[in-house]
């Protein structure tokens, strides 16, 4: 062992010291932030009129958090080094913007929460008060991609953002409530997928401070032998630093994390000189386990009861302050145990010894570009999609697997948006379903990341493969959401029904955008791009657990700033429509289209204009064939499947009641169809009109509930006139044209519908309805005996009156 000198050991107690202030002072305005909305400096005896008559926030995580922020520091002082802070605990709020504050961020990004006391004041005031800022790391929050306030995801977060940042190291925190969730367990998998050659690194620091809410956690209650275990299996090689005591406690954190990062650089630096095709046999990343008392360095008893390190700490530990002097006193005491008349000066200002103890620039945590991704975004470098277009003599001619030429797009957009070293701004994030999507060709490219050792009976498996598949849908959109916020692209693509799984992840993402687009320091990012295939209508072989299309319930309601839903009919659309979702900017795109075998039918040109208006006339497609008459009928349509069954019944009704006037509609953009206040797609009243006209009756077959539709035209012109045939829970194992039959949104469904609505009764009307009927008897017999569709709907295609599409 080196021995240490006298001065060294002086100079490391100097530091000490040093960051033990810096953190009394973020633990004083976590507690000021808490309770305080005047007499924020304590330079009067506190009242009962100093407090916020609301006590919300969470204290109980703060000083842990607190205690990393601080030791980071230090470490990014002496290092250089750039850093990213992921909160799992995001409840921890009010001691990120205390951290933020102390370093100058957050008076830089909001000039108003000046540093003097004007500014502490401001401070106190606006946390989780009418007008101010929410109480967790939100969007808000200098230095935050990760809000918290739903756990589970700060380390699929963390890993996100790691990836193709090679310089960058992510300290995730990581409460022992968060690690008892299902996503959290399954994202300490990163080594699996991490390439320490074109990556960067991700430092899970495991906060077990015993409890969560109403009580204790499992792995805080588990032994250091078993946490050991646990992460050791998962790649991992923990190092633990436990105590209360804080100089004993901040010196070997300290150790721990200058530690990490060696072992971090060591990974690093072996496997950037083999190259990032390599792996490194039997790598384990470090990571921390940090057991401190749940509320540290807060009120140990309150009214008999222990508080510091039980769940009592969790929240507000002396909730009764406005009422009760004993109370009162013991937040002055509290207070006072900060010394805050070492932390300000005269004016309120931070004293420069700990305000100079932050680091410079960018490499402040709070204001790292890293977490605001815009700053570093480069647009995608995206190839011409005419390249990738089919050719359409005629509508409804040729039959492709609709997903097929994306893959074909994305392979392209790997290879002008890589570099030299491996890395690359754009990914494809994936639940094992690449190929089963037909978006296989990406792999001509690139392989499935994979770090673990590879048989030779495995397909497109290596270190450097850059498509990200794992078998968990909340892993898959976490790591594109940490990709995109820190200023990469990318798209997640899984089966329909499972995009429920990760749901509410979509929801939080969209509630991020929606308040990030109205603080002008954040600067736009990607958007998510979320792909739905293997859709409801078409999952021949799985059956009813397969058959869901309720993401796109989820989506309508939130906000329209930043929803997109498209329901492209056909591989054109799907291009035009990929093509302008990767080059938009904060969004939430949902694409829903089917992978299967579909008939095609717009040019790309025709594919363009449509996506540009969101919903066009098929004029080819109805029989309006007198100028300035209404139709007496409107057939619409928005998804894959609808579509092919409103055109069969158009031609039906073309066939057998040639004189019906019948328009049919396809709706490519399911935002048009809200009135133009309520969404930026939005048609106006005049537009929609041309469309779908005043007061004709429209039968409308949709791709998913019938009730989405119900919903966007409430408020237009007459609502009641839209019949609507979509999903309605009927599924199982069966022929795809059995599932629209179950359904009651087949084309002959359709057509009696359509002729029960029209403006008048054509002759012949009864016998197409007894037409109709016998078909659905004939289809139900046959299906049974002979296990696949009627050949007149299996090999249907659309037939134009003239022969062409004009």
């Amino acid at each position: 062992m080196t021995e240490v000198s006298t001065q060294q050991r002086a100079y490391e107690q100097a530091d000490l010291d040093a960051d033990l202030r810096w953190w009394a002072a973020a633990n004083y305005l976590t507690v000021a932030q808490i309770y305080l909305q005047d007499n924020v400096l304590l330079r009067e005896p506190l009242s009962r009129d100093h407090i916020k008559p609301r006590l919300l926030g969470h204290w109980g995580t703060s000083p842990g958090l607190s205690a990393i922020y601080t030791v980071l520091n230090r470490i990014i002082k002496e290092s250089d080094s750039s850093w990213l802070y992921i909160t799992g605990p995001g409840h921890g709020g009010p001691a990120l913007v205390a951290n933020t504050y102390l370093e100058g961020t957050y008076t830089e990004v909001y000039p108003k929460i000046s540093l003097d006391a004007d500014g502490v004041k401001r401070l106190c005031r606006q946390f989780s008060t009418p007008g101010g800022i929410p109480s967790h790391v939100s969007v808000q929050t200098p230095g935050s991609i990760h809000e918290g306030g739903e756990l589970g995801y700060a380390l699929v977060h963390a890993a996100g953002a790691a990836y193709d940042n090679p310089d960058l190291t992510v300290a995730c925190v990581i409460g022992d409530g968060e690690a008892e969730t299902g996503p959290l367990s399954g994202s300490w998998k990163i080594p699996a997928f991490l390439n320490a050659a074109r990556d960067g690194a991700v430092l899970p620091i495991l906060h077990l401070n015993g409890a969560k809410i109403a009580g204790p956690t499992v792995l805080g209650r588990s032994t250091d032998a078993e946490v050991t275990d646990y992460l050791r299996g998962q790649g991992w090689i923990p190092t633990f630093v436990e105590g209360d005591d804080p100089a004993q406690v901040f010196s070997d954190l300290r150790a721990a994390i200058v530690e990490a990062r060696r072992r971090i650089g060591e990974i690093q630096s072996e496997a950037r000189a083999d190259g990032a095709g390599s792996t490194l046999p039997d790598t384990h990343w470090p990571a921390i386990v940090l057991r401190t008392p749940k509320g540290w360095t807060g009120p140990k008893e309150v009214d008999g009861k222990k508080i510091e390190g039980t769940h009592w700490a969790h929240q507000v530990p002396l909730s009764g302050v406005r009422e009760n002097p004993e109370h009162l006193a013991i937040l002055e005491e509290w207070l006072k145990s900060y010394k805050p008349e070492e932390i300000f000066d005269d004016n309120g200002a931070i004293v420069e010894s700990i305000a100079s103890l932050a680091p410079v620039g960018d490499l402040r945590m709070g204001a790292t570009p890293y977490a605001n991704g815009g700053r570093l975004l480069s647009p995608l470098r995206l190839p011409p999609i005419e390249q990738y277009a089919l050719d359409i003599p005629e509508p409804g001619d040729v039959s492709f697997e609709t997903t097929r030429v994306l893959g074909e797009f994305m392979r392209d957009i790997y290879t002008q948006n890589s570099d030299a070293d491996g890395g690359g701004t754009f990914r494809l994030f994936c639940p094992d379903e690449t190929s089963s999507n037909r978006l296989g060709a990406v792999f001509e490219v690139t392989d499935r990341a994979w770090q673990l050792p590879v048989t030779e009976y495995d397909d497109n498996l290596s270190p450097s493969g850059r498509v990200m598949e794992v078998l968990s849908e909340h892993l898959c959109q976490g790591w594109l959401e940490g990709y995109t916020l820190t200023g990469r692209h990318g798209v997640f693509a899984t089966y329909e029904a499972f995009a429920m799984v990760s749901a509410s992840m979509v929801v939080q993402h969209t509630k991020w955008l929606q308040h990030a687009a109205t603080l002008p320091w954040r600067e736009p990012v990607a958007s998510l791009n979320i792909l739905l295939t293997s859709t409801c209508w078409r999952n021949d072989h799985n059956g009813f657990s397969h058959q869901g299309p309720g993401l796109i319930d989820l989506v309508l309601p939130l906000s329209p700033e930043v929803v997109r839903v498209w329901l492209p009919p056909d591989s054109n659309s799907l291009l035009s429509i990929s093509d302008h979702c990767f080059r938009s900017r904060d969004h939430v795109n949902l694409i829903v289209v089917d992978k299967q075998p579909h008939l095609q039918y717009l040019s790309l040109e025709e594919a363009n204009k449509q996506a540009a208006a969101g919903a066009s006339i098929w004029d080819w497609a109805g029989t309006e064939n007198v100028e300035g008459e209404l139709p007496d009928i409107v057939l619409a349509s928005a998804g894959d499947v609808p579509t092919q069954e409103i055109l069969a019944a158009a031609q039906l009704l073309r066939e057998w009641v040639p004189y019906l006037r019948v328009r049919v509609v396809n709706v490519m953009d399911l935002m048009v169809l809200l009135p133009q206040n309520d969404h930026p797609h939005g048609l106006s009243d005049d537009k929609f009109n041309e469309l779908f006209t005043r007061d004709v009756d429209v039968v409308f077959g949709f791709h998913g509930y019938p009730r989405a539709i119900h919903q966007l035209v409430h408020g237009r012109t007459h609502p009641g006139r839209f019949h609507v045939r979509g999903f309605s829970e009927q599924g199982t194992t069966t022929t795809p044209f059995d599932m629209v039959v179950l359904n009651k949104m087949s084309r002959y469904h359709l057509v009696i519908e359509a002729l029960r609505r029209a403006r008048r009764a054509p002759e012949k009307a009864e016998e197409l309805v007894a037409y109709c009927n016998n078909q659905l008897a004939r289809h139900h017999d046959y299906v049974r005996e002979h296990f696949e569709d009627l050949p007149e709907v299996r090999d249907w295609k659309w037939s134009s009156p003239s022969g062409s599409r004009d």
